[in-house]
């Protein structure tokens, strides 16, 4: 029997690096095996990983030392950082370099790195149509990432440069639709009538699993991903119907937005801006048809919907 291809996943308990452990566990090619790397083996959510199967192990992106050991032997490695835990692109800067260095430091055959658009390049600094963040960014959890893209080409990495977007599920959390004063349910955001790239995260695990599984083809390659391009006011319409109560879309200027003072409300309305204002350029990067190439089960915002009405019900009761 051969043996399995090691894929080591960082941020293993997040959403996109536990989307792809389970993508991988339940993969019935059974090509790979899975090293999920998390700061908390004891938690909840890495015991779960340990019960389907993979292997887990602890590092820290915070601490370059813990990162070549969960590397050793593996032949590929999804890499991931998670700027919502601390808000700073410049840390989130420093380990991206770390796992650069170390992934290129350990000969693995085939990286992703979780990246994004530099927003810089539709609105230069010295744009006032937003304001300038953390001092040299517009969209600091972009811009940051985009800025860490070449580490990976500098430390020697074979790397494909994975871009996703808006996670649909962020609907069940951070952006869930609030209750006006009325009780009826409302997504407020500053967008416009422009439409928005959504993901269900599931398929960031299943595009990425795709992605290794095209082998070398893809090294050097940046692939932009989406599920559906939509405008809030047609989600709106959508989670009406799945929900079975209405849904209203009530925009806001971006300035309106970033004033509603909750943290990072500043950095959320500058995406939202950059989402509105360079709708063309990202929605062309996602060609849908292109992704769907490489993950064939690509789910649409209605079929997302449909696996997640009751959960939708559950967190906006």
């Amino acid at each position: 029997m051969t043996e399995k291809k090691i894929i080591t996943v960082f941020g293993a308990t997040g959403s996109q690096g536990g989307a792809l452990v389970r993508a991988i566990l339940a993969d019935p090619d059974g090509e790979f095996a899975v090293r999920a790397v998390t700061r908390r083996p004891d938690s909840d959510k890495a015991r779960e990983l340990a019960g389907l199967g993979a292997e887990v192990v602890q590092a820290d992106m915070d601490d370059e030392t813990t990162l070549g050991p969960v590397l050793e032997g593996a032949y590929g490695a999804y890499l991931v950082t998670n700027f919502w835990e601390h808000m700073s692109a410049e840390r989130e800067k420093a380990q991206a370099a770390a796992l650069a260095r170390a992934t290129g430091h350990a000969g693995v055959q085939h990286a992703i790195w979780s990246t994004l658009e530099d927003t810089r390049d539709c609105i230069p600094l010295d744009d006032d149509r937003m304001p300038t963040l953390q001092g040299s960014y517009k969209v600091p959890h972009f811009d940051g990432k985009a800025e860490a893209d070449h580490y990976f080409t500098d430390a020697g990495a074979p790397t494909t440069y994975l871009r996703s977007t808006f996670y649909w599920e962020n609907l069940l959390s951070a952006f869930a639709p609030q209750r006006g004063e009325d009780g009826a349910l409302q997504l407020s955001f500053p967008l416009g009538d422009k439409r928005l790239s959504g993901i269900a995260v599931e398929d960031i695990g299943k595009t990425a699993l795709a992605v290794f599984k095209r082998g070398t083809d893809l090294i050097g390659a940046t692939v932009s991903i989406a599920g559906e391009h939509l405008t809030f006011a047609d989600m709106a319409a959508a989670l009406t119907e799945a929900v079975g109560e209405p849904v209203q879309y009530l925009p806001l200027s971006p300035d309106a937005f970033r004033a509603l003072g909750f943290p990072g409300a500043d950095e959320a309305g500058n995406m939202f801006q950059y989402y509105a204002e360079c709708e063309e350029r990202f929605i062309a990067a996602r060609d849908l048809r292109a992704v769907r190439e490489l993950n064939p089960e690509l789910q649409d915002f209605a079929t997302w919907l449909a696996a997640h009405g009751d959960a939708l019900r559950a967190a906006w009761s």
